[in-house]
């Protein structure tokens, strides 16, 4: 049986990937401090042989007893709303947290990958965005502390890949969506699905005419496992190119969901990316994957486990009270 230490694993994508690993037959080491993720998101696997959690911070020394085979690193606040209040945390999550999983994975002879994001492009001039694309970042801005965090990991990624031979995957994930996601994290998809289910106008930020695309969290997870299983050390992107405008995605969602609230608009946030399609022709070619889900049957899912919440849930502003984190 093969070892696997999965950070960030009481997250959104963490869980489903523990999830993945059980199923496959590994011994599964879940790894979360719950800075952002919620023990619900695995309480199903607790009782499993091969599942074992332990609450640690990745950016503080790790010790691993025995043989590890494999490291996947998604330990890190991925909404906007996390790592604007706890900045310094994502930046180190990112920087420290990666090196030392990748010195973690030189001493057990372990593969890793990590959860690298199309953020890493920034408000794109190249559409739709392939690995090759350097980006469009501002690294001083409210976003920066996020994809500067996911750059320099790739860039240590890769330094440890050439200078110390460690086997290294990076997957470049898109907007990816599914139950699990917290309904009030700050991205568009539960955003709107709260705001319907709480009776709310649904709030587009600018005139509604940036991108997304959105890519259902099996159709993900498929992608990411076989990443990991391939051959290739390159950036991969993982993610659905079925583009839509978060103005015609707004009204799919009131339309799913039976509601007659009307569309507000805000002024658009800055440096909110315009266009997010991937660029999939690397993953179809290396990994024979792509997405299989479509965004109706996707989006009927995720509508029934928001529905299935309860109350307080619902109507909670914040997922937690950050204060206690930030230094």
């Amino acid at each position: 049986m093969k070892n696997v230490l999965i950070t960030g694993a009481a997250g959104f994508l963490g869980s489903h990937l523990c999830d993945r690993f059980v199923k496959e037959g590994y011994h599964v080491i879940a790894m979360d401090n719950l800075i952002t993720g919620d023990l619900k998101n695995i309480e199903h696997l607790s009782d499993n042989e091969n599942f074992k959690f332990v609450n640690h911070d990745v950016s503080e020394h790790i010790t691993i007893e025995g043989e590890l085979d494999y490291i996947l690193h998604f330990a890190s606040p991925a909404s906007p709303i996390d790592y604007l209040k706890i900045p310094i945390q994502t930046l180190k999550v990112g920087s420290l947290g990666t090196h030392n999983l990748l010195g973690l994975a030189k001493a057990k002879g372990a593969r890793m990958l990590i959860a690298s994001t199309s953020e890493v492009y920034g408000d794109p001039l190249v559409h739709p965005q392939t690995e090759e694309y350097y980006g469009n970042v501002n690294p001083i801005g409210p976003r920066g502390v996020y994809d500067e965090a996911k750059r320099f990991q790739e860039a240590i990624t890769m330094a440890y890949h050439t200078y110390h031979s460690v086997e290294t995957r990076i997957v470049r994930i898109f907007n990816t969506y599914g139950p699990r996601m917290r309904l009030n994290d700050g991205r568009v998809l539960p955003a709107f699905i709260g705001q319907a289910l709480r009776g709310e106008d649904l709030t587009v930020f600018g005139k509604g005419n940036q991108t997304r695309s959105f890519c259902y969290v099996d159709d993900l997870i498929e992608g990411i496992y076989r990443l990991l299983l391939s051959d290739y050390a390159l950036p991969v992107n993982i993610g659905n190119p079925d583009e839509i405008t978060i103005l015609d995605f707004a009204q799919e969602i009131i339309k799913l969901t039976g509601t007659s609230q009307k569309i507000i608009y805000k002024d658009l946030p800055v440096d909110d990316p315009m266009q997010r399609q991937p660029d999939i022709a690397k993953a179809k070619e290396l990994l024979q994957w792509e997405p299989k889900v479509s965004r109706t049957e996707g989006l009927k899912i995720t509508y029934e486990y928001f529905k299935g919440l309860n109350q307080d849930e619902l109507n909670k502003v914040e997922h937690k009270n950050f204060d206690q984190y930030v230094k």
